[in-house]
């Protein structure tokens, strides 16, 4: 018999095990897929780096992270709401890999044929993506969390920052703010929302010519809608529930409509030049990390 579990909201965030099992993840990458394309090092790495200065362009405001000198902070800014933000500059931004990993309701899910929940299986992907982009020389930092890191404790300042966020909880969206020319994106998200929503923040994203890669978590029974007889189906986002006299009639239109809300997203990848990748969480973590990995140094080429 099929079961299914959802996470609360405390059960969503990043446990001691899953950043084990990312660190072990990382470290079984084959590093020669990232190594034969490294970019240049001047793109790599922070040295020879241009350091921030009054010219520089302004990018975002972002919350200071534990470890970070107060003399980074904006007071004008951090006394609006009671919060420290960090004004950051282009340079630190840019030649920079940009996570942003989805930890909305709907991300608690898993049912008996996975092997992990989605959120479980989305933090040890973009963990072990982290830790293996820096081993590889590059900087990782997540969307409106933390700055880009070369750190080899990278895992570890990811974990923190998502542990102690207790906004992004509920987003099911990335940041609506462009990235700069020379970064890459990685999403990791189960784009259970709206496919135009999704799509607009893709194009904001890309819109400096940004490069952009999708991971799109999925749980086996979220694929094939095995279910019949009576049902109640919930919407863990809306709190909504529907009651259904027979589930299995309504198979073959679920599948059609995912279908479609999947090709509108891969069609505004496509318009990006951005890439996606499905992963179920059926099977290992390993080959969504490998895959992406791949298509980051594909996507950078030789030259950077």
């Amino acid at each position: 018999m099929l079961r299914t579990r959802v996470l609360g909201p405390a059960e969503r965030q990043p446990a001691q095990p899953v950043l084990k099992a990312s660190l072990d993840l990382a470290a079984r990458l084959p590093r020669l897929v990232l190594e034969a394309r490294r970019v240049s090092a001047s793109v790599h790495g922070i040295h020879g780096r241009r350091r921030s200065g009054p010219g520089e362009t302004f990018w975002q405001y972002r919350p200071l992270v534990a470890g970070e000198s107060a003399s980074r902070i904006d007071w004008r800014r951090s006394a609006r709401d009671g919060h420290l933000f960090v004004r950051e500059r282009e340079w630190e931004a840019s030649h920079a890999i940009w996570l942003w990993i989805d930890r909305s309701p709907s991300m608690g899910f898993s049912s008996s044929l996975a092997q992990a929940s989605k959120i479980d299986r989305a933090l040890v992907c973009g963990f072990a993506l982290a830790e293996a982009l820096v081993e590889g020389g590059e900087r990782v930092g997540h969307m409106g969390l933390t700055r880009a890191l070369a750190s080899r404790r990278v895992v570890e300042t990811l974990a923190q920052a998502i542990l102690t966020d207790r906004q992004g909880g509920e987003a099911d969206l990335p940041p609506d703010q462009p990235l700069p020319r020379l970064a890459d994106a990685i999403l990791i998200t189960d784009a259970l929302t709206p496919a135009d929503g999704l799509a607009r923040r893709i194009a904001t994203m890309a819109s400096s010519g940004a490069k952009g890669h999708i991971l799109l978590i999925v749980d086996p029974i979220e694929e094939t809608f095995p279910f019949s007889g009576q049902a109640e189906l919930f919407d863990l986002e809306d709190g909504l529930s529907l009651r259904v006299g027979d589930a299995g009639a309504w198979g073959e239109e679920y599948r059609q409509r995912l279908q479609a809300h999947r090709d509108a997203i891969r069609e505004a990848c496509r318009h990006a030049g951005w890439t996606l990748t499905l992963h179920r969480t059926d099977r290992p973590a390993s080959e969504a990390v490998l895959r992406v990995a791949s298509l980051i140094a594909a996507a950078r080429g030789p030259g950077g």
